[in-house]
C-alpha cells in the first residue's frame, strides 16, 4: 500500500484544492478549479497503466476517503470576505465533489481497462473525457442547481442561478451551466496536454515495477 501513497496524497491535495477553488471565478465563465480538479485523472491513469485497474481503485477509494475527510474540515473552517461569513468547503460543494470524483473515477478506471491494449493514448483519452465530463454534470448539478437546494438550504447559491446567455453567447441558462460548460471544455483542453506528463510518468515509473 505505501507504494500507492503518493496517488493518495495527490488525489487528496487535488480534490480539497479544487472544492476551495470552484467557489472562486476566473473571469464570467470559469472557476479556478477547472485547472486542477481535471490532474486527477492524470493520477489515476498513470496508476492505472503502471499497478492496474485495482490498483487504481483502491488509490479512488483512499483519495476519496482523504477527500471527504478533508472536506468536512474545510466545512468547520470560516472565511470572511465582502462582509459574510462563509464555510471554506460547503455541505453541497463536499457533496457534489464527492459523489462526482466516485462516479467519474470509477468509470475512469473501467474504461481505461477495456482500451488498455490499443494505443498508448487512446485509453487516457477516452477515458478521461467520459469520466470528466460525468464529472462535470455531477459536480455542478448537486453543487449549485436551484432544485437541489433542500441538500442545504442555508448556503446561498441564488448566484448561480442568474439567468444569462450560454458562455455569453448562446440562449439564455442559469450561470452554474455556463460554468459548468466552460469547466467541461477546459477538461478537454487539460485532457490532451495531460497526455504528455501521462507519456513521461509511465515511462519514469514502469521500469520500477517488480
Amino acid at each position: 500500500m505505501t507504494r500507492f501513497l503518493p496517488g493518495i496524497l495527490a488525489m487528496a491535495i487535488i480534490v480539497v484544492a479544487s472544492n476551495i477553488l470552484v467557489q472562486f471565478l476566473v473571469g464570467d465563465w470559469l472557476t479556478w478549479g477547472a485547472f486542477t480538479y481535471p490532474f486527477a485523472f492524470l493520477v489515476n491513469d498513470v496508476m492505472n497503466r503502471v499497478y492496474g485497474p485495482a490498483a487504481a481503485r483502491r488509490v479512488v477509494f483512499a483519495g476519496f476517503v482523504a477527500g471527504v475527510a478533508c472536506s468536512l474540515i474545510g466545512s468547520q473552517i470560516m472565511l470572511q470576505g465582502d462582509g459574510y461569513t462563509y464555510p471554506a468547503v460547503t455541505l453541497r460543494i463536499a457533496l457534489g465533489s464527492g459523489a462526482a470524483f466516485l462516479v467519474a473515477q470509477l468509470t475512469d478506471v473501467f474504461i481505461f481497462d477495456k482500451l488498455r491494449n490499443g494505443v498508448w493514448w487512446r485509453a487516457p483519452a477516452v477515458s478521461t473525457l467520459i469520466g470528466a465530463s460525468l464529472d462535470t454534470m455531477i459536480f455542478f448539478s448537486i453543487a449549485f442547481s436551484a432544485t437541489l437546494t433542500f441538500i442545504e438550504p442555508s448556503n446561498d447559491v441564488s448566484w448561480a442561478g442568474a439567468h444569462l446567455p450560454l458562455l455569453g453567447l448562446g440562449p439564455e441558462v442559469p450561470l452554474w451551466v455556463s460554468l459548468a460548460c466552460a469547466d467541461w471544455l477546459v477538461k478537454l483542453a487539460l485532457t490532451l496536454i495531460a497526455l504528455l506528463p501521462f507519456k513521461a510518468l509511465v515511462t519514469k515509473l514502469s521500469p520500477r515495477i517488480a
